[in-house]
């Protein structure tokens, strides 16, 4: 060995066992959806090794369109970790010393969109090493659901079914009955490790609850549903309550629909009457009517009086009549008063009073 080496000092070629170098080796890490992932990168260093010490990280996205990205750097005695916008705020160098020969990282809050080959680079002239990490971010078995499908009858045909509302394949699916017995119905055997057991021929035997278990590498769900196998149900009893409620339900339209137009044929009906009704009220009498039957109704009160107390009810009489509607009253023609003779005078109500005579010289006869 010893020889080996001095070969190799006089032919120029460096030490390679005390160079830097390494140690962890190339592997693949499977991590779940939001966990953290632990990317180790250790190294040595040989006592030729006496430049700076400059360590990179890199990521080779799983899309090959994609160039390869820095996600974190150390140089200069300086992190720094800001280079790549999808990781920032996510990775970190594990130890406080990186000097020591510890460059791994972690990768926190895994998305799948961190799926990618990480590469480790350690410069520390004129030793270089490096490795590659290939990371998968899988998804747990989540949301899981077990329902039946189809009718829960003696002799009917129906199925079990059991589905993830995520979950990252392969999945792998395992049936167990809880009570009454723990495994399943020996015509269900073949089944158990499907996502869907089909029943054929139910029978009460067949009554439990079961639970479905699906998992993948990264994780596992589970759910449970109650299944009741009974008698057939009356179908003539429930069609028959069917077609009843169908047609109640059309009678009861009908109705909705009568009261509806036998409402408005009534509110047209009291618009046309309402319109008639209104065409035939004569138009209200103008205030001169009124003022001319207020001065006539007058006119004959003052016929029934006597000519000695006339002037004074002619003042008062007419000083009452109002003066808008007098003065609007049409001017009639002046007739000359006309001559009434006594016996009708009489018969209306006329009280006769003697006047005196007298003489030519106006002495009282």
């Amino acid at each position: 060995m010893a020889l080996l080496r001095c070969f190799l000092l006089l032919c120029g070629v460096a030490d390679v066992t005390r160079s830097l170098t390494i140690t962890s080796p190339d592997h693949m890490i499977e991590k779940a959806k939001g966990e953290t992932a632990y990317l180790p990168c250790k190294f040595t260093q040989g006592p030729e090794d006496q430049g700076p010490l400059d360590i990179e990280w890199l990521l080779s996205p799983a899309d090959n369109q994609k160039v390869d990205q820095v996600i974190i750097l150390y140089s200069g005695d300086k992190i720094y970790d800001d280079y790549y916008p999808d990781l920032k705020g996510r990775v970190h160098f594990t130890s406080s010393d990186l000097k020591s020969g510890d460059a791994s990282i972690n990768v926190t809050n895994l998305q799948l969109s961190d799926i990618g080959t990480y590469q480790c680079k350690v410069k520390k002239a004129p030793g270089v090493g490096n490795k590659k990490i290939q990371l998968k971010v899988l998804v747990k078995p989540s949301g899981t659901r077990c329902y039946v499908d189809g009718s829960e009858e003696i002799g009917n045909d129906f199925k079990l079914k059991c589905e993830p509302k995520e979950g990252s394949l392969p999945l792998q699916y395992e049936w167990q009955k809880l009570s009454n017995s723990q495994k399943l119905p020996t015509a269900l055997m073949s089944e158990m490790t499907s996502s869907v057991i089909t029943v054929k021929n139910a029978t009460t035997e067949l009554s439990g609850t079961y639970k479905c278990t699906v998992s993948n590498r990264v994780g596992s769900d589970q759910c449970q549903l109650r299944l009741d196998v009974v008698p057939p149900s009356n179908r003539a009893g429930t069609i028959a309550g069917a077609i009843i409620g169908t047609l109640l339900a059309l009678m009861l339209i009908c109705v909705i629909i009568f009261c509806c137009h036998k409402k408005r044929r009534e509110e047209k009906y009291e618009k046309e009457v309402h319109h008639d009704i209104r065409e035939d009220v004569p138009p209200p009498k103008s205030r001169t009517s009124t003022a001319r039957s207020y001065i006539g109704s007058n006119h004959s009160s003052l016929g029934s009086m006597s000519p000695s107390n006339m002037e004074g009810y002619s003042k008062t009489q007419y000083n009452q009549v109002p003066s808008e509607d007098f003065e609007r009253a049409p001017q009639s023609p002046t007739l000359p008063p006309a001559k009434v003779a006594a016996p009708n005078l009489s018969r209306m109500g006329a009280v006769p009073v003697m006047i005196p005579a007298q003489s030519k010289d106006g002495s009282i006869v």
